[in-house]
């Protein structure tokens, strides 16, 4: 409920940061989660580096793509089905004998991670192919194995 919270603050001041281009004076500096709200200093605009050189309007579009993410990552049969597809392809039938769930379940599953076009697919005869979509998240999963499933 936190995360769900702080991702609608966060979707919120993005939306305060691109109103301002639309000639909104409500301009909100959002540098943390804390929730703290402050108007931008004088002069500066939205868009603008901030004084540390981070665009907080770039930061909040990347948080929102994260967000989304994580969102797409938070059920466990969907981490593990990502995590054995890091070893390579796999059928829907491999998946299912793997995991010890049925074919619907894992196709639900499947289903999910296809639309946030985390894995993608292929035909190979009857059988549909699924492998990880983009190296990113290659590289997300392995960090989430190695820190969860190697302890």
């Amino acid at each position: 409920m936190r995360v769900g919270r702080q991702i609608g603050e966060l979707s919120r001041r993005l939306w305060l940061l691109r109103s301002s281009n639309a000639g909104y004076s409500c301009v909100m500096k959002a540098d943390s989660l804390s929730g703290e709200n402050s108007p931008l200093p004088d002069g500066q605009e939205q868009g603008t580096p901030t004084p540390a050189g981070l665009d907080v309007a770039h930061m909040l579009d990347n948080a929102v793509e994260a967000a989304a993410l994580l969102k797409a990552l938070s059920h466990e049969t969907r981490l593990v089905i990502l995590c054995l597809l890091i070893d390579g392809k796999k059928t829907v039938r491999e998946l299912e004998l793997k995991l010890k769930l049925r074919q619907p379940v894992v196709s639900q599953q499947l289903a999910r991670l296809r639309a946030d076009e985390l894995v993608e697919t292929r035909r190979d005869g009857k059988n549909v192919v699924y492998s990880i979509a983009r190296p990113e998240i290659t590289t997300i999963i392995s960090a989430i194995y190695r820190t969860f499933c190697l302890r």
